[in-house]
């Protein structure tokens, strides 16, 4: 969980386990981020290739919720999933979402993200409100524009066109708006005078509804302007392993500065909570043999750069793997994740839950310790 130091110099903290001096962050409202909730990411993929231990949507869908609940034993604090459509992913989250809520208790449930091109956002806010309700306010969705596709404008095939004026970027953004909207609980539909059921007086809204869950809405945000602009609307901000390349300087260095454009114009725009901000990283430690199968050689050790379409200059985060001491300094000049408050794991889900446990346990017991994460 994140904390506030109050008692410490600015700065540092002192390591529970380890009594050393641990660099801690100050954001421009005051709050000091060193431990951080640490959640997995699963794409969902499924291959029936003889090397995947996940051959059909059937074994990614439970696998997805037995990882969770495995997360949830080892004391993790989120099981989020990516959506994808038109591929052999994880796709409609909200059933694979409600049914991790009815197996586990207490870790945070999400997305990260949602296409919202895809999305019709009332029936995605009925959705929403019945798994967050069945989880018992645990949701933590993450939904953005969309990334790449697997087909050509693949939202065309779910009904959905830009308004006059829009490009598919701009539909997203709106559909996003409506379903926030929708997340308030005001009444906006007009009573038919002679329902079925007794109506409630006034404008009807939509059910059910579960408070709160407005406030653990997140925008995966690519660039500096779609960051500032998540915050203005006040949502959570999540940062992936791939971000437009802006200033040419390092992903970890780049999203720090978003990170801190995001906090600033969150403070412009008044809003009194404090925000949620969430870096995704690949992270394998290599403490025996698997792992150094797996993950020992041929590790990507430095950001690449590629093009997302024509126009748009993008950086691929590198891979973190090695021994928990080389990784421990690693990670500690990582600026991105020293802003957060939260660090999502992407995992090799297809390397089973078994494996995927041991990796997150190697990470809550030989890595997080040593930097005051956990």
């Amino acid at each position: 969980m994140c904390r506030r130091s109050r008692k410490t110099e600015p700065g540092t903290i002192r390591g529970a386990r380890r009594g050393k001096a641990v660099h801690s962050h100050i954001d421009d409202m005051g709050d000091s981020y060193y431990m951080k909730k640490i959640g997995f990411l699963s794409f969902g993929h499924w291959t029936h290739s003889p090397q995947s231990r996940t051959q059909s949507a059937t074994d990614a869908l439970l696998q997805s919720i037995d990882l969770a609940v495995e997360a949830e034993r080892l004391g993790m604090d989120g099981a989020y999933f990516r959506v994808h459509h038109f591929a052999q992913q994880l796709a409609s989250p909200f059933p694979l979402l409600a049914a991790v809520g009815a197996k586990t208790r207490k870790i945070e449930i999400g997305t990260a993200v949602i296409d919202m091109r895809y999305e019709n956002p009332h029936y995605m806010a009925e959705d929403a409100g019945a798994a967050d309700l069945i989880s018992g306010g645990r949701l933590q969705l993450g939904i953005s524009r969309g990334s790449p596709e697997q087909v050509i404008d693949g939202w065309r095939y779910f009904g959905y066109r830009p308004i006059e004026g829009e490009d598919d970027a701009d539909m997203g953004r709106r559909h996003a708006e409506e379903f926030l909207e929708l997340l308030r609980g005001k009444g906006f539909a007009q009573p038919n005078p002679r329902p079925m059921f007794t109506n409630p007086p006034g404008l009807l809204r939509l059910e059910p509804y579960s408070a709160g869950l407005r406030d653990r809405i997140w925008w995966g945000s690519a660039s500096n302007a779609t960051a500032a602009w998540a915050a203005k609307l006040g949502l959570n901000l999540q940062t992936s392993t791939l971000k437009f390349d802006e200033t040419g300087e390092p992903l970890n260095i780049q999203q720090a500065a978003q990170i801190r454009a995001f906090r600033a114009a969150w403070k412009e725009a008044g809003h009194t909570r404090t925000p949620r901000i969430s870096v995704s990283r690949s992270i394998f430690p290599l403490l025996d043999d698997r792992d150094r199968g797996y993950f020992g050689r041929g590790a990507q050790e430095e950001d690449k750069i590629g093009f997302l379409d024509e126009n748009t200059r993008a950086i691929f985060g590198r891979s973190y793997a090695a021994e928990p001491d080389i990784l421990v300094e690693q990670l500690r000049n990582d600026e991105a994740i020293a802003e957060a408050d939260t660090l999502l794991l992407t995992i090799p889900n297809q390397l089973g839950v078994a494996y995927n446990a041991h990796v997150m346990e190697a990470i809550l017991t030989s890595v997080a310790p040593a930097l005051g994460w956990h």
